[in-house]
């Protein structure tokens, strides 16, 4: 499998990285952005069926999960305070909300942190993508 992409018009190329980022957490290609960029929930397609991207060669790891804990924890702190404070809440009603709503918020974050970071891996030429940033081919210093 070759990893070039198909050249296609420069108009279609993100120009910045906050342009890529936008792509691939919404789940679409950092690159070309007319298709999807995951086959199942975590699951990156080998090829984009538009531009021919190779994504087979991203190594997002454990990157994603780290962001998406992350950011559930900081959501979560005031949640898990308030409840706390409140007399009115039972413990296991507090354990109950605070597990699912934790749950929850880390399911929904879990694959756009994923298609981010692939963007970024592809727009800064990181790993797998070395010596074909998404930046140099857009143009962008």
């Amino acid at each position: 499998m070759p990893d070039t992409a198909l050249q296609i018009d420069r108009t279609m190329l993100p120009r910045s990285l906050g342009g890529a980022l936008t792509r691939g957490i919404s789940g679409k290609c950092p690159r070309c952005g007319g298709t999807h960029l995951f086959r199942k929930l975590l699951k990156p397609v080998d090829r984009c069926r538009m531009c021919g991207q190779n994504w087979s060669i991203q190594t997002a790891d454990d990157f994603p999960p780290y962001i998406a804990i992350l950011l559930t924890g900081h959501l979560m702190a005031p949640v898990i305070i308030l409840l706390g404070l409140s007399p009115a809440v039972p413990e296991w009603a507090m354990m109950l909300i605070v597990v699912t709503l934790a749950a929850s918020l880390i399911a929904a974050i879990l694959q756009p942190a994923k298609g981010g970071v692939i963007a970024l891996q592809w727009w800064l030429g990181l790993q797998g993508f070395a010596g074909h940033a998404g930046k140099a081919e857009a143009g962008v210093s």
